[in-house]
């Protein structure tokens, strides 16, 4: 059987921090959507970084191994036969346990006080969020905690995989400021083009970097996708938590200024939609993007909770869902999408991956829409940042077509907090008035630089 691929990941830094930080203190949750790469990196840091380690795998426990959890009040005792049992000697402050998938089984997390106050080894655990949350109701949460927020792979570890050098040349770019020229942009942006069609899914990864078809890579995608929608079925037999899940593309694609839970269910809305809808967002599948009321004051204290839209957390994942429909992978919509000959209908791809850069520097989606004065139609800025202390307005486009209507009647709406404006598109570097203009591969380095 092929070893499967370890991936350079940005995540391991902020793990060396940890332990170099809390020095065994405290325990670190990796916590994400399921398949993002947790476990993989827990173990490669392990491996890497101490004498010895043992993993517990709480998903494929077995019964002898479940044993000796249910009594751990006697720690020597309890590492003693942790290390009979997996055949794997511990080292008092070299060695590190990995509790894999944690959340179901809460009352090891519980644990976690008395582990870390031993201080005989550190404690690295992983689990989905939306599981977590679900099984702490009856323990008492350790405040012993370091969380670490995992997301798919950024562009910038998508072409680290790829062996693709290009993200120092996007460095130098957005360092000068200056246009690279027609034909260097045209290919720029088709490598960009390519991780928005397989995204930063680590098997979907793997499956592009060992030269599989598109049809292969979206057959990952699509078992990605079945995971995901069992396990709402687990938590939501109901169906309800899945069909907001699917219609997430459709309702993107219909340009309102808003998501509808109940055009996703098919039924009126009821307060339990609510409830669930919390569970997708911590599910760390979806993102969740607010409306704004009015940007000169705050945007978090303006922010409309009723109002919003939701992307997918994976623009890869995004790319399949728009055709899941499809017994097979539509291979005609990722050879569109390379040859940018995208219907103008299907732009949105492009501001899911937007919404995916900005989550993954840090930021939390907001977005702003007003009518015009005469109330026939509305303006959209799709998502705002805070920048210096002021906003910055950032509008999407797919093409290289370069109208801001939107972003021209917000500035002279809101001149006196705007900092930068920023327009990305597939135009190469350059400025329009006091906009700048940059090619969707700078939104990564933009972020991350300003952040």
């Amino acid at each position: 059987m092929k070893n499967k691929r370890i991936f350079k990941r940005k995540i391991y830094d902020k793990l060396l921090e940890w332990k170099k930080t809390y020095d065994g203190t405290y325990s670190v949750l990796i916590q994400g959507a399921r398949r993002v790469g947790k476990s993989t990196i827990a173990e490669e840091f392990a491996k890497n970084e101490y004498k010895s380690y043992i993993k517990v795998d709480f998903a494929h426990i077995t019964e002898d191994m479940l044993e000796i959890f249910r009594d751990i009040s006697n720690l020597s005792l309890f590492f003693l036969r942790l290390q009979a049992e997996t055949n794997v000697t511990l080292y008092e402050r070299e060695s590190v346990i990995i509790f894999d998938e944690i959340q179901l089984y809460p009352k090891v997390r519980q644990a976690i006080k008395y582990l870390t106050a031993d201080h005989r080894y550190d404690y690295i655990e992983t689990g989905s969020l939306i599981s977590i949350k679900k099984n702490v109701k009856d323990i008492v949460i350790p405040s012993e905690e370091h969380k670490i927020d995992m997301f798919p792979m950024d562009y910038e570890e998508f072409l680290w995989a790829a062996g693709n050098p290009n993200y120092q040349l996007i460095k130098q770019l957005v360092d000068t400021g200056k246009p690279i020229g027609d034909s260097t942009n045209r290919k720029l942006m088709r490598d960009f083009r390519i991780y928005m069609a397989v995204g930063g899914m680590p098997q979907a990864v793997e499956a592009y970097v060992n030269g599989k078809n598109f049809a292969e890579i979206d057959a990952v995608k699509r078992e990605i996708i079945e995971l995901y929608k069992d396990n709402f079925r687990k938590i939501d037999p109901s169906g309800r938590i899945s069909k907001i899940f699917e219609s997430i593309p459709s309702q993107l694609a219909l340009k309102k200024k808003r998501f509808m839970i109940s055009r996703a269910t098919g039924k009126k809305k009821i307060s339990k939609d609510e409830e669930r809808l919390s569970d997708l967002i911590d599910s760390r599948t979806v993102l969740i993007c607010y409306d704004v009321e009015d940007p000169s004051v705050s945007l978090s204290q303006t922010s409309r909770d009723d109002v919003f839209k939701l992307y997918l957390a994976d623009t890869g994942l995004f790319t399949t869902l728009l055709f899941n429909d499809e017994e097979s992978g539509n291979e005609d919509i990722y050879r569109k999408l390379l040859s940018d000959k995208l219907p103008e209908n299907l732009g949105y791809l492009y501001e899911n991956a937007a919404a995916q850069i900005l989550s993954a520097s840090g930021r939390k989606l907001y977005y702003h829409t007003w009518s015009s004065a005469e109330g026939i139609h509305y303006y959209e800025i799709d998502f705002l940042i805070v920048e210096k202390a002021k906003i910055s307005p950032i509008e999407i486009k797919s093409s290289r077509i370069s109208q801001h209507k939107s972003m021209d009647v917000f500035s002279d709406r809101y001149s006196h907090v705007i900092n930068k404006k920023y327009l990305y598109s597939q135009h190469d570097i350059a400025k329009d008035g006091d906009i700048q203009l940059w090619p969707m591969y700078c939104m990564p380095v933009i972020c991350h630089k300003n952040c």
